[in-house]
């Protein structure tokens, strides 16, 4: 009776925004997801039916069509139950089965790693998502009723899907323009990411409730009598800012919270577009604006269609306040967002390819198709949707958007993939700057090619763009793969003259390197060739293929045999224990990558160098994306490892602080409380009454060192601490 009377609450809703809802499809749908969902129950302990009805009703705040509102009561059917997409689109058509299918998880499929899941499941929604938009507006209905009920998940479980709510679906919610949505779910992930930070900057917006609700009545009363005198209509309401908005301020500032003065932001509705700059000239009057903080999202608006005009001022008390001025019209787009004039209305659910408020839409789902690494894919996804836009023009008087500290190299890639190749220069407002030059709002950019020029590996370094970075990473893969296969070769060749008395060329003419490659499991010769020039392949073992009894014989007789790779893993194995585990190998000597400083609970990748080894670096790191993806092997840490305290880790924390006394103290007790040594500190204290402190110490695991960086977030005067 309870989810009878919640399901006709959500189907009141529908009818005060739908002209003619299918209510029997809708009733339909709910009595099939209860009974294929009977007996099952949330984690909460509650029925696992409140689940999808609360999806249902997200989706209902969207003011979606009835299709969607299906789908989100049956999202999880095929999921968790043993219905098929098949069974809903005999029973439901095919809209509602493809938005189904769109949103459920390849749970089916066996994936090597969580991060590998991970990305397919998020690109399967992607492709999903460009054909009918709709399915990302049911995920994140799912989504934000998932984060609602987050409590009730292990503490692990809490962290990993806010992490991937803050990288993925937040920033999805914001290029969709619904900032009602994103808001949510970064206040909902900030809470489980940061507790402690989270409920301090609660309890000190609670504690000032009456003092700013008085200011925001007065700043109201101020704007209104400006506006009415000058004849202009308007509706003004103020709020504070979201917690994880504030909390985004104080780390990148290196604030506390008494220091962050547009804590509160001001909205002026107007009815028409010319009024929203002659408000913004009475508000300039009337209080001093702040430099560098006025931008109009009207004449330039986001990708997302969101139009508004935002400028900070010096209110009453000397405050800094933010003030945003749109139509009402715009105001329904900022907070709905592509709900608010998009096109399932028209029977439409696919956005069309020249609207540049969904260009970044169909980049994504083009681009998708370049990674076959999983890492590279989510870095890609992650990179493109979250960012602040700089805005610039081409030759032409064409806006185009980029993410803050683009390059000219990331314009080239995004005019065309062949310009991106060969691009050797630039020009900014008509002269000539570095590659590496960050893009400032206004700039004119006019890209300079050269025939012969190719991408070059240090770009990595600093283009921003998920398109640019994955081109160029993979026209510098091409090339070393090129040049491993040519060594290869070689190694190979050297190989079977010493070993066969024969060559590369007579095996090519006898068709042994076809055989060689297919009994090895390769799927070419040129792979074949490759693995052996990245060294992960030994040309003996190949040779053996072919004539297993002469090479045993002729490499007795070479016991000082110079195959590149035969001797660094006749030095590595069984040389003592090391921690990492290597296809079952647990003596394996490497070196830990000082570049990241991996330690035992991090995910980890090897990297076999040339002639040093075997390099270990956490998956995470910077550069292991900039090196050969072929060179790349599968490691672990040893069981033994994570709790070993003998074998403890160097690893690098920065903390940044306020210079006062008694702070580095309470900072080095913390680390002492949590079992973590000092080994070096370095303090530097600056001119504005700051510290920036770098300690090295030794942890036995990342748990240990997780629990020491979150206690020393807790102490008053701390600002950031992080990981370096």
């Amino acid at each position: 009776m309870q989810m009878q009377n919640r399901l006709n609450s959500i189907i009141k809703k529908v009818r005060g925004y739908h002209p003619n809802p299918d209510i029997n499809k809708l009733r339909e749908a709910f009595e099939f997801a209860n009974a294929m969902h009977e007996g099952q129950v949330r984690k909460s302990g509650e029925p696992y039916m409140t689940h999808p009805l609360e999806v249902m009703d997200i989706i209902a705040g969207l003011r979606l069509d009835v299709s969607s509102l299906v789908a989100g009561l049956l999202h999880d059917t095929v999921e968790d139950t043993d219905t098929t997409v098949e069974d809903l689109r005999d029973m439901f058509g095919e809209d509602v089965a493809f938005l189904v299918d769109g949103v459920t998880k390849l749970s089916k499929f066996s994936f090597n790693t969580r991060e590998e899941a991970q990305a397919e499941n998020i690109r399967k929604m992607i492709i999903a998502m460009s054909r009918d938009l709709r399915v990302i507006l049911v995920k994140l209905a799912d989504r934000l009723h998932n984060m609602r009920t987050l409590k009730y998940m292990s503490e692990e479980g809490q962290e990993r899907i806010s992490q991937e709510t803050m990288d993925i679906y937040a920033p999805l919610a914001h290029r969709l323009g619904i900032s009602w949505v994103k808001t949510e779910l970064e206040d909902l992930s900030f809470r489980y990411l940061h507790a402690d930070a989270y409920y301090e900057i609660a309890e000190k917006v609670a504690s000032k409730k009456r003092q700013r609700e008085m200011f925001i009545r007065e700043v109201i009363t101020i704007l209104n009598d400006m506006l009415r005198e000058n004849n202009i209509r308007a509706e003004v309401t103020g709020r504070p800012k979201n917690f994880w908005s504030i909390y985004r301020k104080m780390r990148e500032q290196q604030i506390e919270f008494e220091q962050v003065f547009d804590i509160l932001a001001f909205r002026i509705l107007v009815p028409e577009r010319v009024q929203c700059y002659e408000g913004l000239g009475l508000v300039h009057n009337l209080w001093k604006p702040i430099p560098g903080r006025f931008k109009d999202y009207i004449a330039i608006p986001k990708p997302n269609g969101y139009q508004s005009l935002h400028t900070s001022v010096i209110g009453p008390y000397q405050e800094r306040i933010e003030i945003q001025i749109r139509t009402s019209n715009m105001h329904k787009v900022a907070e709905e967002g592509i709900a608010a004039h998009w096109l399932y209305k028209e029977g439409k659910a696919v956005p069309d390819r020249d609207d540049q408020k969904f260009a970044w839409l169909h980049r994504l789902m083009e681009e998708h198709q370049d990674h076959e690494d999983p890492r590279e894919f989510l870095e890609s996804v992650k990179i493109d949707l979250f960012h602040d836009e700089v805005y610039v023009f081409t030759p032409r008087g064409d806006v185009m958007s980029f993410p803050m500290g683009a390059t000219p190299v990331d314009f080239a890639f995004a005019i065309h993939t062949e310009v991106g190749f060969h691009c050797s220069g630039a020009k900014v407002n008509g002269l000539m700057v570095p590659l590496k030059y960050q893009l400032q709002n206004g700039d004119i950019i006019e890209i300079i090619t050269q025939k012969n020029q190719r991408p070059n590996k240090d770009w990595l370094a600093y283009v921003k763009t998920g398109r640019a970075r994955t081109k160029i990473r993979h026209s510098v893969q091409k090339e070393q793969r090129d040049r491993s296969r040519e060594l290869g070769r070689e190694l190979l060749d050297k190989e079977l003259n010493k070993r066969a008395s024969t060559n590369v060329r007579a095996w090519e003419r006898a068709g042994n390197l076809t055989k060689a490659a297919e009994l090895c499991k390769f799927s070419s010769v040129d792979e074949m060739l490759a693995e052996i020039g990245y060294g992960k392949t030994q040309p003996e073992t190949v040779i053996e293929k072919i004539y297993p009894s002469q090479a045993r014989i002729n490499a007795t007789k070479n016991d000082n045999s110079e195959s590149r790779l035969g001797q660094l893993w006749d030095k590595l194995v069984h040389r003592g224990k090391t921690g990492v585990v290597l296809d079952g190998i647990e003596d394996v000597m490497v070196q830990y990558a000082k570049c990241c400083n991996p330690v035992p609970g991090d995910e980890i990748v090897g990297f076999v160098t040339r002639g040093r080894g075997l390099s270990v670096h956490t998956r995470e790191c910077a550069r292991i994306t900039h090196l050969e993806r072929e060179r790349q092997i599968t490691v672990r840490w040893a069981n033994e490892a994570k709790s070993n305290d003998a074998a403890r880790r160097p690893v690098n924390v920065r903390v940044y602080c306020a210079d006062k006394p008694g702070l580095l103290g309470s900072i080095s007790n913390s680390f002492t409380q949590a079992g973590v040594n000092i080994s070096q500190a370095q303090c530097i204290t600056t001119e504005d009454s700051r510290a920036i402190n770098t300690f090295e110490v030794l942890v036995n695991n990342l748990e240990q060192l997780k629990r020491a960086m979150k206690t020393i977030e807790k102490i008053k005067g701390v600002y950031k601490v992080e990981r370096t």
